[in-house]
């Protein structure tokens, strides 16, 4: 049994615990908000790049009436025998379940595409170091093309399923150039049919008790501004209660912000019967824009993962809080009945000694 001294001294130790763990929560709920508004400020471009490729539509042939084949190579479907899969994972751990159910629900798509090679791009160290554990990383060459100039050409596969790349702190501080090249990047191998999909793995939040694990299809499009969900994971209801009670003692809003109004203004642009005037040829900013619109899907796929992230780092440390309170209240109770005993002992010990005299 442990003397009063070990539980003083182990009760000194879970009180420290318990102020990083607190200090780590209202940080989590400070970047919450603030990724949470970042998420927000996204929306309108995001909706406004929409609503102009849902009006050039009306004035573009997306069918050659020649040939009957589809006119933008991001529209053509392929049978999906190479596939690009993007996972979006966290930087830090001390989030609960959060990496690990992004890297289950990865390998859940994996293990359910095993006839086809896969590339994996990874945005996020945890999610990066797993793959390199369990993955070959893909190696590239530097080759004359028939210009002779100087490429990147890929080796032979190691294996079906091979990481292609990584993003080191692109999450810490998201830089909307960074995510536009690797768009970009994402664009170019579709268009030179070096992969037939591309799918995107990442926490969709839109507010502390409202977010889900989601498989969207970034590559080929079907229909503008329509998400294509491969596979959707929902949380639990006592993970939403939980995350609720961690929101609401740090003084974070349940519920997001109502952009209804906004998003409907945006909409009437692509949707109103109006012939609108461009200066461009509607076919030229219709080829320029959709590279914009996978721009938009990814950083908005990453600004939500960014504060799905918080939030769980923020719901973890506040169960960690309250696991440290109850362990102080269990080992004082403890310490205090250890004391007791052990006076108890000593009085017994000096009235049996003032006995026997």
């Amino acid at each position: 049994m442990a003397n009063v001294l070990d539980l003083r001294r182990r009760i000194r130790s879970v009180k420290n615990t318990r102020q990083i763990t607190k200090a780590m929560k209202m940080v989590s709920a400070a970047k919450l908000r603030r990724a949470q508004e970042r998420a927000l400020a996204a929306r309108p471009y995001a909706r406004m790049i929409v609503s102009v490729l849902e009006s050039l539509t009306r004035r573009v042939e997306l069918y050659d009436e020649t040939t009957g084949n589809i006119s933008h190579p991001l529209f053509i479907t392929r049978p999906e025998k190479r596939v690009l899969l993007i996972v979006v994972s966290g930087d830090k751990g001390f989030a609960g379940a959060f990496n690990a159910n992004i890297l289950k629900t990865a390998y859940q798509f994996i293990s359910g595409n095993q006839d086809k090679e896969i590339d994996i791009e990874a945005v996020g160290r945890k999610g990066r170091d797993q793959f390199r554990r369990r993955y070959p990383t893909a190696v590239y060459a530097e080759k004359q093309d028939e210009q002779g100039r100087t490429i990147q050409a890929r080796e032979p596969r190691q294996g079906k399923v091979e990481l292609t790349g990584d993003h080191p702190g692109l999450l810490t501080n998201l830089d909307a150039s960074r995510v536009q090249e690797m768009a970009h990047s994402i664009v170019s191998r579709y268009v030179r049919e070096e992969i037939d999909a591309a799918y995107i793995v990442y926490n969709e939040f839109k507010s502390v008790i409202s977010q889900r694990l989601v498989v969207e299809r970034l590559l080929p499009l079907i229909e503008v501004g329509k998400q294509q969900i491969a596979g959707a994971v929902e949380p639990t209801a006592e993970e939403k209660e939980r995350a609720a009670e961690a929101a609401l003692s740090a003084g974070i809003q349940l519920e997001a912000a109502d952009t209804t109004e906004a998003e409907e203004e945006a909409k009437k642009f692509g949707t109103a019967n109006v012939d609108y005037i461009y200066e461009q040829p509607a076919e030229e900013l219709f080829a320029g824009l959709l590279p914009q619109y996978i721009f938009s899907v990814l950083y908005h796929s990453m600004t939500e993962s960014v504060a799905a992230e918080h939030a769980a780092r923020m719901t973890a440390m506040d169960s960690a809080t309250n696991n440290a309170s109850e362990m102080i209240d269990s080992l004082t109770l403890h310490m205090n009945r250890v004391r007791q005993a052990a006076i108890t002992k000593e009085i017994i010990e000096i009235v049996s000694g003032a006995a026997a005299l």
